[in-house]
């Protein structure tokens, strides 16, 4: 087994086998800064949020088996680089860019409220980086030659469905998915199938007995640690920073913090899924 790469919140290698093991560190990252303190038992939730996902979309998928706790055999793919992401309430960067980019695909009455639920989901996918992912669009993807129009088409239109597919299930758990990203590679046979992993370092989940339109949401997700970071001041220094091109040194992360983010993580997962860590 040798070592591919040491990413944000997993490390990759590849098998004897020639096929891949994700394993799932308890390590997490805000603001493209990874944090000095680990979250426990976090590996374990994305592994295991991740094999349920897989096992319950029923799309085609580079999942193999779970191995260990936190550790996941996947087939090697080609990846498409790009971060398919689905939004179906108006939060986040997508409030942040409304007037800017979006404004154009949703409807001319729309009227913009805060954590409020969209007329349709919206696919707002963006570049793939290890740094900070920007928005794209279907011209650049194609021109690019990233993608083909068709294949395009059909990423939009199979990632709107997975949303849709993964809201319904997370409603009947008494839960929101505000927005989700997907990635998607080619096996060798060329067919594009879902790939990467599932969890919640890539969709925004709320309570739906806590959600109220018009504020901000209490996050069953990282959305609590980036609320933290805000309050200390440690996102102004990120932006600061970002304009000289460097980046600060990671905060230790108050214990109440890590102690509620693991809880959150670990109720998520069981309600959603209905099985026990």
């Amino acid at each position: 087994m040798r070592l591919l790469r040491k990413g944000k919140v997993k490390d990759i290698y590849e098998l004897d086998d020639g096929n891949i093991l994700f394993h799932f560190s308890d390590r997490v990252s805000a603001f493209d800064v990874m944090m000095k303190t680990p979250i426990p038992r976090k590996g374990e939730v994305l592994c295991r949020f991740g094999e349920f996902w897989f096992e319950s979309l029923g799309t085609p998928h580079h999942m193999i088996k779970v191995v260990d706790k936190d550790k996941m055999a996947v087939k090697r793919l080609t990846m498409i680089p790009v971060e398919c992401v689905v939004r179906g309430y108006f939060y986040g960067s997508l409030a942040d860019r409304y007037q800017s980019r979006l404004g154009k695909d949703l409807p001319a009455d729309f009227k913009p409220v805060l954590a409020g639920k969209l007329p349709r989901p919206i696919f707002d996918p963006t570049t793939k980086s290890e740094e900070h992912d920007l928005p794209i669009d279907r011209a650049q993807v194609v021109s690019s030659g990233i993608l083909t129009a068709t294949e395009y088409d059909y990423l939009e239109k199979a990632s709107i469905s997975l949303y849709e597919k993964m809201s319904q299930i997370a409603d009947r758990a008494g839960f929101i998915i505000a927005d989700v990203k997907f990635e998607f590679g080619k096996d060798d046979k060329g067919n594009i199938i879902l790939g990467d992993s599932l969890g919640p370092d890539e969709y925004r989940l709320w309570l739906k007995a806590d959600y109220q339109p018009g504020r901000t949401q209490e996050a069953y997700d990282k959305q609590l640690l980036r609320d933290w970071l805000i309050k200390t001041g440690f996102k102004a220094e990120v932006d600061r920073l970002a304009r000289e091109g460097r980046k600060p040194d990671p905060p230790a992360v108050a214990p109440e913090i890590v102690a509620e983010l693991g809880r959150r993580y670990i109720l998520a997962y069981e309600r959603i899924s209905g099985r026990k860590l």
